[in-house]
């Protein structure tokens, strides 16, 4: 075709020195409040079910697929059958201060090709809520996704989930949209609401993140000087709500 011929139709930015990544190692990843560690039934069931148990009313579990469980021998199944895969990519949640595993996270829709990955499968007992090893936890999957090559990390919740839909604005992700009637989940429909980080985003979170995880931002009884919504928020410009200032 002659070159006065070839299309003007527009195209993204060339992506000339970028290459698909390795999928991550599943690999105990430590921090100062928490360490993640390969989620194992045998290891991690009973703190886990101890921990869930605190949540009576069972709300942790009110948008996720699976849960609550009966026992513990139910929950150590289903972590048998759902948490020994690839991808999903399970890790338990690992206080610091006592030892014990209180929560549940996990890297999925891991696409090396696109350099995606999600984060999700989250659920954090009692114990964690509120708690600043909750956020190490996340930063700690964010922080090695972008290490790994990752150019776009995503997070996706239920649309009617503000909770999960609070905490993803915080910790700097953008809202992308709601993509309805996506699947349905304990015989209800679902609509899914899609938030992102993308590569060149991280340096000024992950700057964000050490200032609010540094030791300094915290007081005598642990009580936050700065709060990360502020940080994320100046690192990107961005309103609250996810528009450019």
């Amino acid at each position: 075709m002659p070159s006065s011929e070839l299309s003007t139709a527009p195209l993204g930015q060339p992506v000339p020195v970028w290459h698909p990544p390795r999928l991550p190692d599943h690999t105990a990843i430590e921090g100062r409040f928490c360490k993640l560690e390969p989620a194992d039934p045998t290891r991690h069931s009973a703190d886990l079910y101890a921990a869930q148990a605190l949540d009576s009313q069972g709300e942790g579990w009110t948008y996720l697929p699976y849960g609550p469980f009966a026992s513990e021998q139910d929950y150590r199944v289903w972590m048998k059958d759902n948490c020994l895969g690839p991808d999903p990519m399970f890790f338990a949640i690992v206080d610091a201060r006592t030892g014990r595993a209180v929560g549940l996270a996990s890297y999925l829709r891991i696409t090396p090709s696109a350099g995606s990955i999600e984060i999700g499968h989250l659920y954090f007992s009692p114990l964690l809520q509120r708690q600043p090893a909750a956020t190490e936890a996340l930063f700690l999957l964010m922080d090695q996704a972008f290490a790994l090559g990752y150019r776009r990390l995503e997070w996706k919740c239920n649309a009617l989930n503000a909770a999960s839909r609070s905490a993803a604005q915080r910790l700097g992700f953008q809202f992308e949209g709601i993509f309805r009637q996506a699947t349905v989940v304990k015989g209800r429909n679902r609509d899914t609401a899609w938030f992102s980080i993308i590569d060149g985003e991280w340096p000024a979170l992950r700057a964000a993140f050490l200032r609010w995880l540094a030791p300094a931002n915290f007081d005598e009884k642990g009580r936050q000087r700065e709060r990360l919504s502020a940080l994320t928020v100046a690192a990107l410009g961005r309103a609250p709500g996810g528009q450019t200032e």
